[in-house]
């Protein structure tokens, strides 16, 4: 017999991530930000490798990655205002955690497998924050992607790659509603 949890189940259904730039302090202390993370890593992990690990980015972290994007845009010839976007999402920021994909060596757990529970993480992490009444936002960019800004910016290991950035503060403004997928034309029923 199934155990209902319909404030759970409202909550997922009415979610709403916020802009990470309506986002401003106070962000959530240590204290507030450890419930958050113990709830993001209850996902599923096949083989109990635990593919994935956090670095949480405090305002002077923030700040020296913001300084690191300008050179890096250039060298890889960004334009402008992409440019401007990178170096704004660690500059306007006053807390993001990092969820970095770690793959581990497996016979049984492919490689794919892994990569989905750190991107499992990604999407606990955000529910924890918003659930917690904090505005949060799931954000990347080409900086997400590139190895030499990752391994030198954060300190990333070989094989490892930032799954997410998840902005979480104060939110400023209310996010507008936006249009939901239509369930029914992305949904096949098949009975046989």
């Amino acid at each position: 017999m199934p155990d209902p949890k319909p404030e759970a189940l409202d909550f997922l259904l009415t979610r709403r991530s916020r802009p990470a730039k309506t986002l401003t302090t106070p962000a959530p202390s240590r204290e507030e930000l450890r419930p958050l993370l113990t709830a993001a890593l209850r996902v599923p992990d096949h083989g109990k490798l635990e593919p994935w690990r956090l670095i949480v980015l405090e305002k002077p972290a923030l700040t020296r990655l913001a300084a690191l994007v300008p050179a890096r845009a250039e060298a890889l010839g960004i334009d402008e205002s992409k440019r401007e976007k990178a170096v704004a999402q660690f500059r306007d920021a006053d807390l993001v955690v990092a969820v970095i994909c770690a793959p581990k060596a497996s016979d049984k757990v492919p490689e794919i497998e892994q990569v989905q529970s750190a991107a499992c993480v990604c999407l606990s992490l955000l529910n924890a924050a918003l659930a917690a009444g904090w505005g949060a936002n799931w954000l990347s960019g080409w900086v997400s992607h590139d190895e030499a800004f990752c391994r030198e910016g954060l300190g990333l290991r070989s094989g490892e790659s930032i799954a997410g950035l998840i902005h979480i503060g104060t939110e400023t403004t209310a996010a507008p509603e936006r249009p939901r997928p239509d369930l029914d034309a992305l949904t096949e029923w098949r009975e046989a």
